[in-house]
């Protein structure tokens, strides 16, 4: 293995003033009012997920002459729980995407004497909490006080934090991620589209008692230089049942740890974003960057189709000395639209960046077989009978370093173990049918959810053995080729969005965005260099296994071999969305 020079916290370098720690902020609060005078109404507006204990203790230190906290607005837990019930469901792992804002959560009535109470309020009045600016949205002064998706799911795993307007602290981390995903994030990002253009204070507090705060000029002027160059996300690590040991070497992680399983690296929706601030690192999510400048992040035709949804996802799947993943089939289009409310599915592919000795990859079907068998010998092995013998009814493929193997949704996959895989997907993320597990158990002693119910109504049991071999794995078709490189196209599948084209080259490589968002990832050599050609950007270095994303409005970029990797022989995969002939 090669020493490690994956870089685990990415940053936008940014001038501005950063303040951290709640002395500072609370001096800096304090000046402004002292300052403004007068009768002011201050909104501190919260994403879900944040610590409200410190919030309320902290910013309470204020002493404004009135304080009001919107959870005593809020309608009743009870109420909120049988409001959401039809998107939450009682399915541990899906729900059905809601159209919620923070009107349908407040009680009208207590809003509006609020509201009338504002009015008449003496001095100085903060707004604090969950809709704040939707029930004073003419406030004096706006505050964010934003939360990173990852940072959420810890918090939830350590059981510290609730959902929206309900009472759950303490439920199993993945019901509360479900209402996240499918209730809490999108009530809050209605909300934060509408605040992002006039926050005058931006607060990262994903660190627990430990905050930092930025003036929304500065989060916007990040945001705007962050939408014009190549850039990463912060990527994050997980454990896995059938977790491996890759990652630990390649991207330096700790090696006293059991396993790594999962490395999300570019899922903006997931993801957070690093801003460097007067040296210290600012974090927000990713998805702030996709909401504040998406026309020249995504581009117009790719917006057009997405709106504010970036739709490419590249993640790490480690199983090189760990286990096979879960057998598995995404839900096609249909299904996912009329079941879960999503607009696409999870078409994929997997890349892979390393394979050991007799690594594989289950995929398809085999030749034959009967649909009603298959799931009879499914439904036995999840109810603790005969263990589902896999090689009967699916494909198994030997798998190297750099095959591609194409997964249009509907069909049956898995990585067995041995392989680095570089998944690239579009992006919702978690809606993956679990056809069988093995026999194992998940992190927490439970068995992990199967789906045989879902997975059965979207299978598409024609793609057998010889589809699949001539239509699903390393569909590699020469595209062009110039003095040291020469670029191949290596998927996806006509059934999915997504292109793919691979690079290999010892010189400096052409690129164009053509109007659309970019994401890359060095499949091979130590180090390379992202330019313009025109000089619209500085110079982006990036590392062996490190995706990067190269928003529509660059243009013309060049990648070229850089420091150790000068004339030694380099690769590059990159994804884009197909909406040109």
């Amino acid at each position: 293995m090669r020493k490690s020079n994956y870089d685990k916290s990415p940053a936008t370098v940014i001038d501005g003033a950063l303040w951290k720690g709640w002395t500072a902020i609370r001096e800096r609060l304090a000046a402004r009012h002292a300052k403004e005078g007068g009768r002011r109404v201050w909104v501190v507006e919260c994403y879900q997920g944040v610590h409200h204990e410190e919030l309320t203790r902290e910013l309470r230190m204020l002493y404004p002459d009135n304080w009001i906290d919107t959870r005593d607005l809020f309608k009743s837990p009870d109420e909120i729980e049988r409001m959401t019930f039809p998107y939450v469901t009682d399915d541990r792992l899906f729900g059905f995407r809601s159209h919620f804002s923070y009107r349908d959560f407040l009680d009208e009535g207590k809003a509006t004497l609020c509201r009338e109470a504002l009015r008449e309020a003496k001095g100085w009045t903060i707004v604090y909490g969950h809709g704040a600016a939707e029930v004073a949205p003419e406030a004096d002064t706006f505050i964010y006080v934003d939360m990173a998706r990852w940072e959420i799911q810890q918090r939830s795993r350590r059981n510290e934090i609730r959902n929206l307007g309900v009472e759950n602290q303490g439920e199993e981390p993945s019901r509360q991620y479900k209402r996240g995903y499918f209730v809490d994030w999108l009530v809050c990002d209605d909300l934060k589209k509408r605040l992002l253009p006039k926050v005058d204070y931006w607060l990262d507090t994903n660190q627990a008692e430990c905050p930092r705060m930025i003036a929304g000029e500065t989060l916007k002027a990040g945001l705007e230089k962050t939408a014009h160059r190549p850039f990463r996300v912060v990527p994050f690590f997980d454990p896995a049942p059938w977790g491996g040991q890759w990652m630990k070497e390649v991207c330096g992680l700790d090696k006293s740890r059991a396993n790594f399983g999962w490395c999300f690296d570019c899922v903006p929706e997931e993801n957070s974003l690093y801003l460097k601030v007067a040296g210290e690192l600012f974090e927000l999510p990713a998805n702030d960057l996709v909401f504040y400048q998406t026309r020249a992040l995504l581009g117009g035709p790719v917006e057009a189709r997405f709106g504010q949804d970036f739709p490419i996802r590249f993640d790490f799947l480690d199983t090189m000395g760990g286990g096979n993943l879960s057998l598995q089939v995404h839900p096609v289009t249909q299904y996912i639209r009329d079941t879960f409310g999503m607009n696409y599915t999870q078409d994929e592919s997997y890349y892979l960046l390393d394979a050991e000795e007799g690594a594989s990859v289950f995929l398809g079907l085999k030749t034959g077989v009967d649909p009603e068998a298959m799931l009879a010998a499914l439904n036995e092995a999840r109810g603790g009978g005969e263990p589902f013998d896999a090689e009967k009814y699916v494909n198994r493929w030997p798998a190297k370093r750099h095959d591609h193997f194409l997964i249009p949704a509907g069909t049956v996959h898995c990585s067995g173990a041995g392989a680095m895989v570089l998944e690239i997907s579009a992006t919702p993320s978690i809606f993956t049918f679990k056809l069988w597990d093995w026999g194992r158990l998940g992190l927490d002693g439970k068995p992990r959810p199967i789906n045989i119910g879902h997975g059965s109504k979207v299978i598409q049991w024609e793609r057998q053995t010889e589809f699949t071999r001539h239509y699903l794995i390393n569909q590699v078709e020469m595209i062009a080729e110039g003095d040291g490189w020469r670029e191949e196209r290596t998927g996806l599948h006509e059934n999915e969005f997504i292109e793919t084209r691979r690079h290999w080259f010892t010189d400096v490589v052409p690129h164009d965005t053509d109007g659309g968002v970019q994401v890359l990832n060095v499949i091979k050599g130590d180090e390379l260099i992202v330019e313009s050609p025109v000089g619209a950007f500085e110079p982006f270095i990036v590392h062996y296994a490190e995706t990067f994303i190269v928003p529509a409005c660059v243009g013309a970029y060049t990648i070229r071999p850089y420091g150790s990797s000068v004339g030694k022989y380099c690769g590059t995969i990159k994804a884009y969305v197909r909406f040109r002939q």
